[in-house]
């Protein structure tokens, strides 16, 4: 089995999605507002989508109040300082970080303009 997916219930789905295009390289695959608007973006390897949805009948998570090692989505990242400062500037939150762990990896988390948590991942041994 190989991840197609997964969706997130948002207070603006399309906003969403063009932050994540311009800020985090997403690309939009497939737009519809037949109903209620959804955005299915891709990561740039294309292999993993994320589908944001602003469906009146179903209450939004208040993400913000989430403790961010509740959820958050992880993106592997080569330089955090500029990338922190670029998404700061974009208008994320800067949680905690960057942090180096024994091991040699870099952490920083981040909330976006909607309060979904970040996190940017420096892997001294890359993971995927």
């Amino acid at each position: 089995m190989k991840i197609e997916h997964f969706a997130l219930q948002v207070e603006d789905a399309a906003a969403v999605a063009v932050w994540y295009a311009e800020q985090l390289g997403f690309t939009v695959k497939r737009a519809a507002d037949n109903g209620y608007p959804i955005r299915f973006v891709a990561d740039e390897s294309d292999d993993v989508m994320i589908e944001f949805y602003s469906k009146p009948a179903i209450e939004i998570p208040n993400y913000a109040a989430m403790d961010p090692l509740v959820f958050h989505i992880a993106f592997v990242c080569d330089n955090l300082p500029a990338t922190i400062e670029r998404l700061v500037a974009a208008g994320s939150l800067l949680v905690s970080g960057p942090k180096r762990s024994d091991n040699g990896d870099e952490l920083a988390m981040l909330r976006d303009p909607w309060g979904l948590a970040i996190q940017l991942c420096y892997r001294s041994i890359p993971m995927v």
